[in-house]
């Protein structure tokens, strides 16, 4: 994959890359349309990263369906797949990680230690491999996405995050891999993320700029599912993701919650009008 990637930057053709875990769906190959787009060659990796996951956390059970994955890519007319294992990425006597520090530490860092050491430090050798020019990533994971754009700004590294919007089943619930892990019932309570970011969105239409209201209103419509225990609910600053008294610049609505074993994460967009004159929702 190296090589390749380098020849395609001798040619001076523009280098798009889609990375993920597998257990590919709808959102995955969205960010895929999007990079073939601007981009030729455009490249996608499936790798499972162990680093990323904690010791209570599900890896042992995340979905692994390579077949399929591969078929998906190849119908999406992908250029390339690279698939390294563990032992590629991370021979014996590895020992170099890369961290951001405070941004890596709130929110999903909090909740999930470790988390986002292991995110940075597998897409940096992800970078430094096919080394694109882009490389595309989905808003349901808007604190992650943030991160590696901090972590490739730091780093100076020749690659630009590219963000696109969450892909949404019909009735609203953002896609994830882990939403196989649901049952019927508990795939209906899931709903309630969505309808908890709406809450906050009527809200902001109606005027209203306390950030504390806005989470009361998200929060009172998780506290009504029965199903679900909230991790967290929180208005944030776009780029720290510290919190934001005020709504009035560009942040997000975030929620991260427990839907039986199955932790969800969401968010809505918040960002001033042309104008400045009111903010604009994303959902």
């Amino acid at each position: 994959m190296k090589e390749r990637a380098r020849a395609a930057r001798l040619e001076q053709r523009v280098i798009g890359l889609v990375p993920t875990m597998g257990a590919l769906h709808s959102g995955h190959l969205v960010l895929v349309e999007r990079a073939r787009k601007e981009c030729s060659p455009v490249y996608a990796s499936i790798f499972l990263n162990p680093k990323q996951f904690g010791p209570k956390e599900d890896l042992s059970k995340y979905p692994r369906p390579l077949e399929e994955d591969t078929a998906k890519l190849e119908a999406a007319r992908v250029d390339g797949l690279f698939l390294p294992d563990a032992a590629d990425m991370y021979p014996p006597g590895f020992s170099t990680y890369v961290q951001v520090e405070g941004l890596s530490e709130r929110l999903e860092g909090k909740s999930r230690p470790g988390h986002f050491r292991g995110v940075t430090t597998v897409v940096l050798k992800l970078l430094e491999i096919v080394q694109p020019h882009f490389a595309y990533f989905g808003r349901k994971d808007a604190q992650q996405a943030r991160v590696v754009q901090q972590m490739v700004g730091d780093l100076n590294l020749d690659t630009e995050i590219v963000l696109c919007p969450i892909v949404r089943e019909g009735d609203g619930l953002a896609m994830s891999s882990r939403n196989v892990y649901l049952d019927a019932e508990e795939r209906k309570a899931a709903m309630v993320l969505s309808r908890a970011l709406r809450a906050a969105e009527k809200e902001i239409t109606a005027g209203v700029c306390d950030s504390l209201q806005l989470q009361q209103a998200m929060r009172k419509v998780l506290e009504a599912e029965p199903r679900a225990r909230v991790d967290y609910a929180e208005i944030v600053d776009a780029e720290t993701f510290e919190p934001m008294l005020r709504v009035g610049r560009r942040g997000y609505a975030v929620l991260a919650v427990f839907i039986g074993k199955t932790r969800l994460i969401d968010n809505l967009l918040m960002e001033p009008s042309e104008a400045g004159t009111e903010l604009i929702c994303h959902f």
